[in-house]
């Protein structure tokens, strides 16, 4: 009778606990509507279970029409996965290798074809230039402007250069092999059999697909200089996760190899995250078109995915899913805030480096309670963008700063080190990593690539 009672008990403050974390959860989402800093859709899971799935925001710039779970999102560069898993399914039926020549596959194309490896694609290391993509209307005149250029910005393999020319040719390639487009091969090949029945390849004016817009509500058409871009509802975008995780389309061997970067720190087919053995045990992948932004994070172990769509860009999702993540581990979280760097990026711009710290401290000092000046993140975005325009000293400055006001943070203390490894000073970024790993021992990745760095 007292094991009976006992699990009882253990069952209804399971249940107690699982209600207040939504409860928690809910609150945190709708503050964050209520401040504008998140308008979208949100889907929380804990132990395989839902914790929490809400539709907040509106479906387009006239904000007359509110978003429901059933909308469909633009997820900008997580997409890409769709071409990496492609590509991994036709290796694993002996229809390409991934060290072959893209001149194997594509003709026409200048001499650098010869040299140029699907690998190298899928790495972002083809030394392809990055076009300019705002001139551009389609697939043929993207391709008619890669022929254009007769050198690469530098030999394949040798560095890293994340850009859509990358992400055009794997798409043709895949379309060479399969005899159709790339869109129908997406739809038939990897949408049905996950049971993705709600994903759209290139929408437009269909119904149930959220419109991005700007603060302004001025509305981005949906244009796209080169085809094949996935729009997903969560319940979808949840069956593709659950979909890698089980190595439903491609083998553990094939995710692995779509899992690791060119270098630590790098972008590949997967975004980032870790394996152990022939298990998924961590996925992160962010992506932003027009002003979509997504933000996926998976711990598979612990039956945990947080899902992230808006249509509304804020640069506030890593907050966001901090905090959610924060509440899930009955932790104390912070209400995300505006994002400097969404407000401010114009400015940073003009900056240069010994200038930086004392605008963005006379920046706190003029609007300390409407920016996320309290949070790590702040900094760290500004780190990041100045990391992804190749400023590396500039983000060494921000992130060196950022951990003399968040010594605690084992997260600072990565994208410190991050900033390191890309500027090629092996020594600190090892010492900051394993500043990371002391302060936060569940950093897997930074335990890898430390692993990685010492074998150098």
């Amino acid at each position: 009778m007292k094991t009976i009672c006992l699990a009882i008990l253990l069952a209804t403050s399971l249940v107690a606990s699982a209600q207040t974390k939504t409860t928690i959860v809910d609150s945190l989402i709708h503050r964050s509507n209520r401040i504008g800093v998140f308008k979208g859709n949100v889907l929380v899971m804990d132990k395989g279970k839902v914790i929490y799935k809400a539709a907040i925001g509106y479906t387009d710039a006239t904000e007359k029409q509110i978003l429901t779970t059933a909308y469909r999102f633009h997820i900008g560069s997580i997409a890409k996965e769709f071409n990496a898993v492609a590509i991994m399914m036709l290796k694993e039926q002996g229809k390409l290798s991934i060290d072959d020549k893209i001149s194997e596959y594509l003709t026409g194309l200048p001499a650098w074809a010869d040299k140029i490896s699907i690998k190298n694609l899928l790495q972002y290391t083809s030394g392809l230039p990055n076009l300019k993509w705002g001139e551009l209307k389609s697939d043929g005149e993207a391709m008619a402007a890669l022929k254009k250029f007769d050198k690469l910005d530098f030999e394949p393999g040798t560095q890293y250069a994340y850009n859509n020319s990358n992400t055009l040719l794997q798409r043709q390639i895949i379309a060479e092999i399969t005899g159709s487009s790339f869109a129908e091969f997406v739809t038939n090949k990897l949408l049905k059999p996950c049971g993705m029945s709600n994903s759209i390849v290139d929408p437009t004016d269909e119904l149930l697909v959220a419109r991005s817009y700007n603060n302004a509500r001025l509305q981005s058409p949906m244009l796209y200089p080169i085809s094949g871009w996935t729009a997903v509802t969560l319940d979808d975008f949840y069956k593709w996760e659950k979909a890698l995780e089980s190595f439903k389309l491609i083998s553990p061997q094939s995710t692995r190899e779509i899992l690791t970067p060119f270098s630590s720190g790098k972008q590949c087919g997967l975004g980032g995250g870790t394996m152990d053995g022939e298990k998924l045990t961590y996925h992160q992948h962010d992506g932003t078109a027009l002003n979509y932004q997504a933000l996926l994070t998976a711990y598979p172990a612990r039956g945990r995915t947080i899902i992230l769509l808006t249509n509304n860009k804020q640069n506030t999702l890593y907050d966001v899913n901090k905090a959610i993540e924060d509440i899930l581990d009955g932790k104390p979280y912070q209400q995300p805030k505006k994002s400097v760097l969404n407000d401010f990026a114009g400015q940073l711009d003009s900056l240069n480096g010994n200038e930086i710290i004392p605008w963005y401290n006379h920046l706190k000092s003029k609007y300390a309670t409407e920016y996320g000046f309290d949070s790590e993140s702040s900094l760290n975005m500004i780190g990041y963008y100045y990391k992804g325009k190749n400023r590396i000293d500039d983000a060494i400055t921000v992130f060196n700063y950022n951990t003399q006001l968040f010594p605690k943070s084992g997260n600072v203390y990565d994208s410190l080190a991050d900033a390191y490894n890309a500027k090629g000073d092996k020594e600190k970024a090892l010492l900051n990593y394993k500043r990371s790993v002391a302060l936060d021992p569940n950093n897997e990745m930074a335990k890898k690539i430390i692993e990685e760095l010492e074998k150098k």
